[in-house]
């Protein structure tokens, strides 16, 4: 059991490990939402540009202060800097947009969404962008990660957040990343649940100190309400066999088993609620321990099952950005022996000993580190 409900991250700073997440939380019910889980007990808050409730979110917030609910110390404010402001130079105006709406003078954690750059879009055109335009083409930037690092670097130097992080980035861009960052990402956001465990791209994280974030917790439920044919294909989490079988032998529902899960490994979890008894038992997983033979029947139920995916957002997209995305792993594996570290990153279902490095190279699209030559597309 984790000796705290927070997590110490590298910048200094403390981040609960049970928040609250904002995404698909609608705009009418959304200050109420916050509002509540305030008064239930959340203190952390995750929100982004791209859920559209940014407004409201601080709104909630606001009055829970007015109300003597918390102070703005107490809380832990988190935003996301969209695919559309990567340029350096819209990095910082777009973060003020985003305080304003909020109605605050920091964030405690600022967030890269997408390891993806996208052509501009100024908020009087359309906000949040999204990742198409209005005749549903999506059109890639040309910011490079380090430029919008640099920029968001800037952020925490004039105060507009506490700490920084990254979202939706593999282990190999990770590593690149950290090759020039001044200020190291503080948190990596994964989607993570048992169907897409990523053990290898976490224990990777940990070990560099950066704290990970679970989303998604309940695997395709949160994807049935946008009618992805994926989620509606795979057994719902909360309804496994496996996972009701560990939750009747603690005495807990389905969803505690699943955020303890995470959170016994030290994996910050994000979930939502607008019932309050549920508000109530996703904040209280922290009190029980799962044993290891449930951990092992949970390992069980690994698919390599990715539901978050842009790539599925349209045809041209996939072919500007599939390779280095899907090969990702295959090459910080490769990475990580010829740097002799000790991790052994898997792609999917595949795991070897990195010992066998050398049979990694047969794989499609692999890249040799040592040499920076490439077999197959990944040149793009």
């Amino acid at each position: 059991m984790p000796s705290s409900t927070t997590i110490k991250l590298n910048s200094g700073h403390e981040m609960p490990l049970v928040g609250f997440g904002l995404w698909k939380v609608n705009n009418d019910t959304c200050a109420d939402q916050v509002y509540n889980a305030i008064k239930a007990g959340y203190r952390c808050f995750d929100g982004a540009c791209d859920y559209g409730n940014e407004v409201e979110s601080g709104q909630g917030v606001a009055r829970a202060i007015k109300d003597g609910l918390v102070k703005r110390s107490d809380l832990f404010l988190v935003s996301k800097l969209w695919n559309s402001f990567h340029d350096g130079p819209r990095v910082e105006p777009i973060c003020k947009k985003q305080l304003q709406d909020w109605g605050l003078d920091y964030f405690d954690l600022y967030i890269m969404h997408f390891p993806i750059s996208l052509e501009y879009v100024d908020p009087s055109v359309r906000y949040p962008p999204g990742f198409t335009d209005e005749n549903g083409n999506v059109t890639p930037g040309k910011a490079s990660i380090q430029e919008t690092w640099t920029a968001m670097e800037k952020l925490v130097e004039g105060g507009l957040c506490k700490s920084i992080g990254i979202s939706n980035f593999r282990g190999v861009l990770i590593m690149d990343l950290l090759r020039y960052a001044k200020i190291r990402p503080a948190t990596l956001q994964i989607e993570h649940h048992p169907y897409l465990m990523q053990e290898g791209l976490i224990k990777y994280a940990q070990d560099e100190g950066i704290a990970v974030t679970a989303y998604s917790s309940f695997g395709p439920q949160s994807f049935l309400e946008l009618d992805m044919q994926q989620a509606k294909d795979a057994p719902l989490l909360l309804e496994h066999p496996t996972i009701k079988k560990i939750a009747e032998k603690h005495g807990k529902t389905p969803a505690q088993v699943l955020l303890r899960w995470a959170t016994q490994r030290n994996v910050a979890v994000i979930p939502k609620s607008n019932n309050k008894e549920r508000l109530a038992q996703n904040l209280d997983v922290l009190g029980f321990d799962l044993k290891e033979e449930d951990m092992k029947e949970i390992k069980g139920i690994d698919r390599g099952l990715r539901f978050n995916d842009p790539l599925n957002v349209s045809a041209v997209f996939r072919r500007s950005f599939e390779v280095g995305y899907i090969a990702d792993d295959w090459i910080v594996w490769r990475y990580s022996a010829h740097l002799g570290l000790k991790y052994s990153i898997a792609l999917g279902k595949l795991e070897q000993d990195i010992n066998h490095v050398g049979k990694a190279s047969s794989a499609p699209g692999f890249v040799d580190a040592s040499t920076d030559t490439a077999n197959g597309c990944c040149k793009h």
